[in-house]
């Protein structure tokens, strides 16, 4: 009989180890790419702690083969790990307001064919006129449940947000909190 441990670290740890986040960041912080703590990417904006996305990411659930909307995609790091997760039968869309991450970002991710980055348009949340989205991840806080991303989701489609401080999955059905506290910058 063989249990979890057996069969390896968890797809999310393994997309993450193939992932590195040093590639991502600006020079001035790679040399603080292997710690365990949000990092300041430019323009208001942070890389997530790693702790904090794998949580992130493990309740999201992505499968092969899903269409991922990345909200507030910053380093495009994430980006990059949600399309190793989906596979080449899946694509991610990253959306960030800084064009100068978004420039960045999309110089990171262009060995990635499924994986691309662009401009939100302002005032607009994620990117309506592309969904439906299989899952959608938000990484900036908010203190309600943006229906205009929820409506972005296809019928069993989930969404991971920071909701006052803490991680919830929201589908049509309903929504589920992880345990713990996150802070994050706030969702414009």
């Amino acid at each position: 009989m063989t249990g979890p441990s057996d069969r390896g670290p968890d797809p999310v740890s393994r997309a993450m180890a193939q992932t590195p986040r040093a590639h991502f960041l600006p020079r001035s912080v790679r040399r603080s790419a292997a710690q365990d703590r949000a990092l300041e990417i430019g323009y208001g904006s942070t890389c997530s702690q790693p702790s904090t996305l794998r949580a992130m990411l493990q309740f999201l659930g992505v499968r092969p083969g899903d269409r991922v909307l990345d909200v507030g995609s910053g380093s495009g790091w994430s980006t990059a790990i949600l399309a190793l997760l989906v596979g080449p039968e899946g694509s991610v869309l990253g959306v960030e307001l800084e064009e100068p991450l978004v420039r960045r970002s999309a110089d990171a991710l262009s060995r990635m064919p499924n994986a691309r980055v662009r401009v939100a348009v302002p005032g607009v949340l994620g990117s309506p006129g592309d969904g439906p989205f299989d899952r959608i991840l938000v990484s900036a806080a908010t203190s309600t449940v943006p229906q205009d991303l929820v409506d972005q989701l296809t019928e069993d489609g989930a969404m991971v947000l920071p909701l006052r401080g803490r991680l919830v999955r929201v589908t049509r059905e309903g929504r589920e909190t992880a345990p713990g506290h996150y802070q994050f910058v706030p969702l414009r």
